[in-house]
């Protein structure tokens, strides 16, 4: 009661004498709390390095040894301690105790579990020293465990959180980052850099960190700073890559050995399809049905698989370029941020779009140009299809100096009589308008990869349509373009014509004109359509590619169809002997 007084009532007569009694006798038992908590901690730390831990039959018996003894021992100073944090937020000496009583037993944590974590990740070093995505998934699991379990025994000794457990729990979890990061910066294949960047992102971020964020916010800390490290040697190795591999890949003479190695697939993918056919019909003429074996159904399925699908369509048959490029932007897409994915893809898809129109070029000089036009339109085809899933925007912008202003300017001032005499002052009049009309423009322009891949491809679509038609017709043209330049010098004032009258426009030079352009229709046709079957591998593709050149070439009949009822008399007309239009659509209707 007399203590009581005196602390709470400072006009009691003997408050300072009862106060400092007080203070003596908390002070005491504080320290009394802090010696029995601490000695409790540091035997047990001493008891278990005796013991050797490390020499026990695995890493796992040593670990379960450290948790079992100090669970045992919680309920000791368990008590204890939930008495001083109650009071800890009321009375500075208590929190003072409370952090004390931390520090040790984070300090006694640590003493045990760094040379055990230590040799753990030696050890799984040396066991997995060729297999870093396993080195780095078994070391992860291990930093999970260990983060769980101290957080989960943290709970047997104290009610209330401190900071300083993360921090322990970051300083162990680094020292697994400090063995994973020389190796992961010295990893070339992209393969292994993406699949670290999935099991670091995926397993441990989404899976592990994200399903218990309070235990694992110091592994969740590490994980991510050695997932920005394989990002960083992703990016880095994706450059080199694209630099060797694509923009300097040179292509063996099988890559370019275009239409021989569809039409080889062709012919194996059309025997598998005989084979096929012969045993159906053979097992229709069977009585009994006999059950398939497994192997037997998947062959068949197999082979069945193989016979419905083009050769051109085939990822095996893609052109390296094009399938390097796309394999490299499917790895990065989930692997690396979206605007650094943005600059990554425009770069490797010019540097394709690139290597594409250099063997385009060469297949045009060592075989035909529809080869070469075919081979190119196929491929960007494939680009434009297989971009298509990667939701993501192709566009990157480009800041640029414009130094034109600058230039002018600076040209009056060495030039001052190409400045107009009214406008022309002193030299002080240039100067001043050299800063502050000379200064560089800042411009920004957008690159759009996806749009340079259809704008390529356009433009590659028109070369054929125009090739094709000139091949088919042009000789037709090249007539119709001679009647129409006559028409109009006779319109504009000229003489008076006669087209028959025109010794190129005779009768007989406009059949052989007719004739030779329905003998290349005939003669040349089919192999073009097969060539678009062969290369392009898709119904509606080809008839929309083709549809042009149909269309050009019945207008150019039409056209002549139209200036022989104009021009020529019936018996003209007889030795003309124009194809109809019905026999010219009939020819067409091919396709």
């Amino acid at each position: 009661m007399f203590i009581y007084n005196a602390f709470f009532q400072p006009n009691f007569k003997d408050y300072p004498v009862y106060l400092t009694k007080f203070k003596q006798c908390l002070s005491k038992a504080m320290q009394l709390i802090k010696s029995h908590t601490v000695n409790t901690l540091q035997n047990l730390t001493g008891q278990l390095s005796k013991r050797d831990p490390l020499g026990a039959p695995n890493a796992d018996n040593a670990f379960t040894l450290y948790y079992v003894k100090f669970r045992a021992a919680a309920p000791k100073v368990r008590r204890l301690i939930e008495q001083v944090e109650q009071r800890s937020e009321k009375i500075p000496e208590y929190h003072q105790l409370l952090e004390e009583i931390h520090q040790c037993y984070l300090d006694q944590r640590e003493v045990l579990l760094s040379p055990s974590i230590n040799s753990t990740i030696t050890d799984l070093t040396s066991q997995n020293n060729k297999d870093h995505c396993a080195l780095v998934r078994s070391g992860c699991a291990f930093m999970v465990h260990v983060c769980q379990d101290e957080h989960q025994l943290y709970n047997e000794f104290f009610s209330k959180p401190t900071s300083k457990l993360d921090e322990l729990l970051e300083k162990l979890c680094l020292s697994l980052y400090d063995v994973l990061r020389p190796l992961i910066i010295h990893v070339v294949h992209l393969e292994t850099l993406s699949e670290l960047c999935s099991i670091l992102k995926n397993e441990m971020l989404e899976d592990h960190v994200q399903n218990n964020v309070v235990q694992l916010a110091a592994f969740d800390a590490v994980v991510k700073q050695m997932l920005e490290d394989v990002q960083e040697r992703l990016v880095y190795r994706t450059h080199i890559y694209i630099q060797t591999d694509i923009i300097g890949y040179k292509p063996a003479p099988g890559d370019l050995a275009y239409p021989d190695k569809l039409e080889m697939m062709e012919k194996i993918a059309q025997s598998l399809k005989e084979e096929q056919m012969k045993l159906n019909s053979s097992n229709s003429f069977s009585d009994v049905q006999l059950e398939e074996s497994e192997n037997k159904k998947l062959i068949s399925s197999d082979t069945r698989l193989q016979s419905s699908v083009s050769p051109a369509d085939l990822h095996g048959m893609w052109y390296p370029t094009v399938r390097r490029t796309l394999v490299c932007l499917s790895k990065l897409y989930r692997c690396i941020d979206r605007t650094v994915f943005q600059g990554l893809s425009q770069e490797a898809l010019s540097a394709c779009i690139q290597s594409l129109l250099h063997a385009s070029d060469i297949i045009q000089k060592n075989k035909t140009q529809i080869d070469g036009q075919l081979f190119l339109i196929k491929h960007l085809l494939i680009m434009r299809e297989q971009i298509a899933p990667f939701h993501a925007d192709f566009a990157i912008k480009e800041i640029s100096l414009d130094l034109k202003r600058t230039r002018d300017a600076a040209f009056k001032i060495l030039n001052p009589k190409a400045v107009p005499n009214f406008f022309r002052l002193n030299s002080h009049n240039a100067i001043l308008e050299f800063l502050l009309e000379g200064t560089p423009e800042i411009k920004e322009h957008y690159i759009d990869s996806k749009k340079d891949v259809d704008r390529h491809l356009k433009l590659s679509c028109e070369s054929f349509i125009q090739q094709q038609t000139l091949m088919f017709v042009g000789n037709l043209d090249q007539f119709l373009s001679r009647v129409g330049a006559l028409k109009t010098m006779a319109v504009q004032g000229g003489p008076t014509y006669n087209l028959s009258q025109q010794p190129w426009a005779q009768p007989a030079k406009i059949n052989d004109v007719v004739m030779s352009t329905y003998r290349v229709l005939k003669n040349k046709l089919p192999s073009t359509l097969q060539s678009m079957t062969l290369y392009l591998a898709n119904k509606d593709t080809e008839f929309i590619l083709f549809k042009p050149v149909r269309n050009n070439i019945q207008q150019a009949f039409q056209k002549l169809h139209a200036l022989l009822q104009e021009e020529y008399s019936g018996e003209d007309l007889q030795i003309i002997a124009c194809p109809s239009m019905e026999q010219i659509n009939l020819l067409l209707s091919v396709k």
